[in-house]
């Protein structure tokens, strides 16, 4: 493999997910978490270190409030989480298992987050795992998470992992490989169901948090989640650790910035 020390992923959809300015675009993310109300308290915060979330990635005045909620979640706890390992479904590139980068960096207009490659060497020993630029070049679900991971973590590095056609088995055994300890965070990015109307999307999305609530990947199917893969591989593995998940919020565009005769579902889990 050809080694490129100094490579840095480029913001792709910068401007068009979300703003391009440095300056606007921090002050949206915060105006974002200032309006979040979780109903967890302090306390409980500081305490429960969560293990894993799942959040939406769709354009920031769509699904920036829901994936708020979940990242407001992590303010309290910011000097612990130093290692995000970053899933997120391939929209541009099919591919089957899961595409690694060799990019030393992924920048956004907040500045650059390091690749751990070290980790990124690990996972290409299994099948599963290949190298695969492409797939990460274009692709926003795992980009749109970085601005809101800059803005409420301290200094962390990434794995970011596109994933194509994987099982929940392929999934799983990464996410063990990375598990390590309160220091890493892994984030799934998905958005919900896609263009029903408001009513029929509720219905779904609902079933979609009763089944991740439930540790049921078996019950979340293609119409219901872009990231099925990802999330199915994170319900595997934290049945496995007898983990709880809380929904912390579970919305759609139709009840933030779009019309409610096509929809998109957008929720915000926590793993603990």
């Amino acid at each position: 493999m050809t080694t490129t020390a100094t490579t840095v992923r480029s913001p792709a959809v910068a401007g068009m997910f979300y703003p391009a300015h440095p300056q606007e675009l921090h002050q949206m993310v915060h105006q974002f978490l200032q309006a979040v109300t979780t109903g967890i308290d302090q306390a409980t915060k500081v305490t429960l270190v969560p293990k894993a979330i799942i959040a939406p990635h769709a354009g920031y005045i769509y699904s920036g409030p829901v994936a708020a909620s979940v990242y407001a979640y992590l303010a309290s706890i910011r000097q612990v989480i130093k290692r995000v390992v970053l899933l997120g479904p391939s929209h541009r590139v099919p591919l089957h298992g899961l595409a690694a980068t060799g990019m030393s960096s992924f920048a956004t207009p907040l500045g650059q987050v390091p690749v751990e490659q070290a980790a990124i060497q690990q996972l290409l020993q299994l099948p599963q795992v290949t190298l695969l630029e492409p797939a990460h070049e274009r692709e926003h679900s795992l980009e749109v998470q970085l601005p809101f991971l800059q803005t409420v973590l301290e200094e962390f590095t990434l794995i970011p992992l596109v994933v194509g056609d994987a099982t929940p088995a392929e999934v799983a055994e990464v996410l063990e490989l990375l598990w390590g300890g309160a220091e890493t965070l892994i984030v799934i990015s998905s958005d919900l169901s896609h263009y029903h109307d408001y009513h029929t999307a509720q219905i779904i999305d609902k079933m979609t948090s009763t089944a991740i609530e439930n540790l049921r990947p078996q019950d979340i199917h293609a119409e219901q989640a872009c990231g099925r893969y990802p999330i199915n591989g994170l319900l595997s593995v934290a049945k496995a650790h007898r983990m709880k998940v809380q929904t912390i919020d579970l919305r759609n565009s139709g009840d933030t910035a779009g019309p409610r005769h096509q929809v998109v579902g957008y929720g915000a889990y926590v793993f603990h």
